[in-house]
């Protein structure tokens, strides 16, 4: 089996990261639809997976350090608790073209695993409430499910409230 998710997904660093680190986990593609207003809705729909459970990746600005929060696509982030969680003091949403070079991937596809250049981690604390989560592997249309100690170990990720419903 991880042969096939290799030959499937080769192409992403995420995955390559999750393998080098021998880590569980499950990937799961689907068609992604460029119509659909949301990346994350999409991704649980095409799933049939809780958007409690799929977790999208943002780049904050957190008093001039780029800052990546992993929110539940079923909410929002809370950019006051993301400064918090990094004792930082003001937060704003990163420009998206800076966010795509820095990290490697494009817009709504962005994996916290895998960036080209390692950025600070929050993983919202709802998400050890489940055994396993989805985040992007790397591309649109493309998720990887593994458990949430998983992703906090490789990411170096602080984990906070940062979500709001």
């Amino acid at each position: 089996m991880a042969k096939k998710q290799k030959q499937q997904t080769a192409g992403t660093p995420a995955i390559v990261a999750l393998t080098a680190a021998g880590v569980d986990f499950t990937t799961h593609a689907y068609e992604h639809d460029p119509a659909h207003p949301s990346y994350g809705e999409e991704a649980a729909e095409a799933m049939g997976v809780s958007p409690d459970r799929v977790f999208k990746t943002l780049v904050a600005d957190v008093d001039g350090v780029l800052t990546v929060a992993v929110v539940p696509v079923s909410g929002s982030l809370d950019l006051k608790a993301l400064a918090g969680a990094v004792g930082g003091k003001r937060a704003a949403m990163a420009d998206p073209a800076l966010a795509e070079r820095t990290t490697g991937y494009v817009r709504g596809g962005i994996s916290p695993l895998g960036q080209r250049k390692r950025l600070r981690t929050v993983l919202d604390a709802s998400a050890s409430a489940h055994a396993t989560i989805c985040v992007s592997a790397g591309r649109r249309g493309l998720e990887v499910e593994l458990s949430p100690t998983a992703l906090t170990t490789l990411t170096g990720a602080t984990v906070a409230p940062v979500a709001r419903p």
